[in-house]
């Protein structure tokens, strides 16, 4: 008699599977977006002159507003992404509902910084896309 593995058995964390693939990308993109942010929110924040100042924008917030929000976002996205990334089961909600804020605030951020924002927005993309897509297990999706 030879013996089968278990196919339910726990994973590293304890749950019945452990983490996929696109669901590491996502947290690993999200530990990188997120101190990018951080640190734009601080230059923000500090009023630095790295950004445009458009007086014709419908957007339009002071330096300062903009710091904290970015601050705010940068902070959300790391804890979204440490919780992807330790399995938790409510990381992938978080992660998709705080990247989908930060590609909303990068769209309105174009143009004090389009050099930054376009490809943060790129970023948040492929991040909601390794969160949100459907996934079929070898079991036929049963």
């Amino acid at each position: 008699m030879t013996a089968t593995p278990n196919k339910t058995a726990p994973g590293p964390t304890g749950s019945g599977a452990g983490i996929d693939g696109a669901s590491q990308v996502a947290g690993a993109l999200m530990m990188l977006s997120g101190p990018l942010s951080i640190l734009v929110g601080a230059s923000g924040i500090a009023e630095d002159n790295l950004f445009a100042v458009s007086t014709r924008y419908v957007y339009r917030f002071d330096l300062t507003a903009w710091g904290v929000i970015h601050l705010v976002v940068g902070v959300g996205l790391v804890v979204a992404g440490l919780a992807i990334l330790m399995n938790k089961s409510w990381g992938r909600g978080a992660g998709v509902a705080v990247a989908g804020i930060s590609l909303i605030t990068q769209f309105m951020f174009v143009p004090y910084y389009p050099a930054w924002a376009i490809p943060v927005m790129a970023l948040d993309l492929v991040i909601l896309f390794a969160l949100t897509r459907f996934h079929v297990g070898a079991d036929g999706g049963r």
